[in-house]
């Protein structure tokens, strides 16, 4: 584990691959911490630089006082490749990750190569079901949630399948810091970025599971309608952790769009 600091407080973070291949950062979804990429690592880092990280709440990183926005935790996401000295990367967000990633390509255009954004959205509906889990979470902690969230992560035919994994999942939800959570929820709640996608220009592509619900596959065509160019992939047999039910899957698409990005 290695931390550093970028943006006022402390990231913990990990590169893995070769030192001299080509960048590639990945970003985590709200509710879990770097080990969520786990499954895309042998194939990444055959070719690639690996920057896994925390975002801010998360994981190891340092807990602040919330409530944040997603230009913070993309002025994070700036900082920590300053920080590293990474003038270039392409970069993998899935859910909040991906929220992430559409405004750092607006934003901070000369840093991401490319982006792939996964099992997300550009503006995120029925606001109060936000306050519904700030409110569960304060009040009886991670717990309270911890199973709906694994329902909408995984298919039922995952549940089934890999019950060590769904295990493993389990424990880093309960990991998360109901601040960090919290402060996190107001992010989403208050993110509406759909207006600002015809400003990407970079190579993007969208990747969505057909069984997500929380970020729906028609959620991802809004995206892909916004951005100029872009390409979607529609998994089947997978909900919102795409990158786990479908690794396979997941890694054959990815490591073909970054060959061409």
């Amino acid at each position: 584990m290695a931390t550093i600091q970028a943006n006022g407080i402390d990231i913990n973070y990990r590169l893995d691959g070769p030192q001299e291949a080509p960048m590639v950062s990945l970003s985590n979804s709200l509710m879990s911490n770097y080990s969520m990429w786990d499954a895309q690592m042998p194939a990444l880092t055959e070719k690639y630089r690996v920057l896994r990280y925390d975002m801010r709440g998360h994981g190891a990183t340092e807990v602040t006082p919330g409530p944040y926005s997603i230009e913070l935790l993309v002025d994070d996401v700036h900082a920590l490749h300053q920080a590293l000295d990474i003038p270039r990367t392409h970069f993998v967000g899935l859910s909040m990750g991906g929220m992430i990633g559409q405004l750092l390509a607006v934003k901070y255009p000369d840093l991401p190569l490319s982006i792939t954004l996964c099992d997300t959205t550009s503006n995120m509906p029925h606001k109060s079901m936000w306050d519904d889990r700030i409110s569960a979470a304060r009040a009886d902690g991670m717990g309270a949630l911890v199973e709906g969230t694994l329902e909408r992560w995984f298919t039922a035919a995952m549940h089934q399948r890999e019950p060590d994994e769904i295990a493993r999942i389990r424990e880093m939800i309960l990991g998360t810091s109901v601040e960090g959570f919290c402060a996190s929820c107001h992010a989403i709640k208050e993110m509406d970025q759909t207006g600002i996608l015809s400003k990407v220009t970079i190579p993007t592509m969208i990747v969505v599971g057909a069984d997500d619900p929380a970020t729906t596959p028609e959620m991802s065509r809004v995206i892909q309608a916004e951005i100029s160019g872009s390409e979607l992939v529609i998994l089947p047999e997978a909900a919102h952790l795409s990158n786990i039910e479908q690794a396979e899957a997941f890694n054959s698409v990815l490591l073909d769009f970054l060959a061409r990005a």
